[in-house]
């Protein structure tokens, strides 16, 4: 039997399994949000700050976030080992909201993001398994990363409609970026919204070297700006920000997003702000040691060189997020006095039990 039609069969067993257990459920959907409850149970699921070290898997994540000076912490996480009941898969994800309801969609977002995106998954593969021109074992890589892209597209953009429909949230002036990754064997899937960012720790020639594996979804990103403009949204900076490139309404000074691309927000919604994910991958080797994924707060003062050697130099990698947070805290006092420490979140994967020795 092929990889593809074990990994397909095992995923619909677990789906199966779970509709029996609660007949009425009516769709995949459902039977995934059983399975994150199952997992929370049984300890495979961090929401908090902390640490994930399932025994047999060569995954460990330290998750660590601190609270700005702004007031309510805005940002969350998610870390869920065996995700979908398999045993070869992760998911992380981090997200940053803004707004006066920002905490909330940030929290949204994060709870329905996974359970959506496993259920689209699945049912992605259950189409592409009644082709019969497709086979999965003639291109692994490439059939593999088409299907996790489509996924994602469609869960994003269900999960921002779902969104606007919530009567319990007021998103029309909040909203949160997502970064999240997949680990799927030897392979990681990476989808972005907005100005997170994920850092990938290689080494080369001893050294531990960083690779930028997203772009932060600024508005003065030449791609960006002109779809903006194109929607007749304006991008420039306030006089006493310079630099800081917002995104405003044609005819209000509102509501002045750093970012252009975010669930949510949906004042702007008409004007160029999107929530598609920019979805890439990329293939995982013994010379790849862990990725970061961290909040603005991080890389509004920390280089990508730096965060990877603070992470790097730290002995008890449970502990890696919090050193690379508290350093980001210290580096706001140096760099930015005068101005409110932004909320500061970090997920440092490890990809191996083991981590090579780097100099």
């Amino acid at each position: 039997m092929s990889q593809f039609s074990s990994m397909f069969n095992g995923l619909a067993r677990s789906f199966s399994i779970r509709r029996r257990k609660n007949p009425g459920n009516g769709d995949g959907r459902e039977a995934a949000e059983v399975m994150a409850k199952d997992a929370k149970k049984n300890d495979l699921i961090l929401r908090s700050s902390g640490f994930v070290n399932i025994d047999g898997s060569n995954n460990f994540a330290s998750v660590f976030s601190k609270r700005g000076r702004k007031g309510v912490n805005q940002d969350c996480t998610i870390v869920w080992e065996e995700f979908g009941c398999q045993a070869d898969m992760l998911f992380c994800g981090i997200f940053d909201g803004h707004g006066p309801w920002g905490h909330f969609v940030a929290k949204k977002v994060r709870e329905s993001m996974p359970s959506s995106l496993l259920c689209n998954w699945q049912e992605t593969l259950a189409q592409a398994s009644l082709d019969p021109k497709f086979d999965l074992e003639s291109d692994k890589k490439h059939h593999r990363f088409h299907i996790w892209k489509h996924s994602y597209l469609q869960t994003c953009a269900i999960v921002d409609r779902e969104l606007e429909h919530c009567r319990k949230i007021d998103s029309l002036y909040s909203g949160t970026t997502a970064l999240t990754i997949v680990r799927q064997g030897d392979l990681i899937y990476v989808a972005n919204i907005g100005d997170s960012r994920a850092v990938l720790a290689t080494s080369d020639d001893g050294n531990l070297v960083p690779i930028q594996l997203t772009v932060d979804f600024k508005p003065n990103l030449p791609q960006e700006a002109e779809r903006i403009t194109q929607c007749k949204g304006r991008v420039f900076c306030l006089h006493d920000e310079p630099g800081v490139h917002r995104v405003w309404l044609p005819d209000e000074e509102s509501p002045g997003l750093a970012m252009s691309r975010a669930f949510g927000d949906y004042c702007i919604k008409d004007y160029g702000l999107i929530s598609v994910p920019e979805v890439t991958q990329r293939h995982i080797t013994s010379r790849d040691q862990f990725v970061v994924l961290a909040t603005d707060g991080v890389w509004d003062v920390i280089s990508n060189e730096e965060a990877i050697r603070i992470v790097s130099s730290t002995p008890d990698k449970a502990k890696a997020a919090k050193h690379l947070v508290e350093s980001a805290a210290r580096a706001w006092k140096k760099k930015r006095k005068g101005i409110a420490m932004d909320d500061i979140s970090a997920i440092c994967l490890f990809f191996h039990s083991t981590p090579l020795s780097i100099t």
